[in-house]
């Protein structure tokens, strides 16, 4: 038998309980430097990606601030690929892997393709593929999959916290019934 990338050894991926982490993994999340970062940098992402598509809407619908739109998806790439890095560190530090985490598996497959359109754009720009419109619109395409990538995220940290509150109210449960 051999290892899949999720770490099943039959092909099909390692039973799970429902709960987003273990209590092991929980403890490395908490104590991990990497989850202020990422905490940190996902709502900056956010900042930069509304910027952005501001100035991108504003240079499609008027043509104006082409440079400016152009350089705005330039930052907020590099936003995406600092955040990507330091999650594929946090992802190690929690789940002792680098990316494809069972618990974030299919957020990290989409990520990847947030990360392909977005340096596909940065292709076109700096190659000269395309004019400027379709290179925006590129950008574009990639800003969709990036909503859609971060509402997935959003929903993991949902859960996540709901599965916290969980096991606290459990732990003061059992606290009252011990005393």
């Amino acid at each position: 038998m051999h290892a899949c990338p999720w770490g099943a050894t039959t092909g099909r991926a390692k039973p799970r309980s429902a709960a987003l982490y273990t209590a092991e993994e929980r403890m490395r999340r908490d104590a991990s430097p990497w989850t202020l970062v990422q905490g940190v940098l996902a709502p900056l992402q956010f900042l930069v990606f509304l910027v952005s598509f501001g100035l991108v809407l504003r240079t499609l619908l008027t043509g104006e601030g082409a440079a400016a739109a152009a350089a705005s998806v330039v930052l907020k790439t590099l936003v995406l690929y600092t955040i990507m890095v330091t999650g594929s560190i946090w992802e190690k530090v929690v789940f002792d892997r680098w990316l494809f985490a069972q618990a974030f598996f299919w957020e990290d497959v989409f990520s990847i393709l947030v990360l392909a359109l977005h340096t596909a754009y940065l292709a076109a720009l700096f190659l000269g593929f395309g004019d400027p419109r379709s290179q925006l619109l590129l950008a574009l395409a990639a800003y969709a999959a990036y909503v859609f990538n971060a509402a997935q995220f959003l929903l993991k940290l949902r859960a996540a916290r709901r599965e916290g509150a969980g096991l606290k109210s459990r732990g003061a449960a059992a606290a009252g019934f011990a005393g």
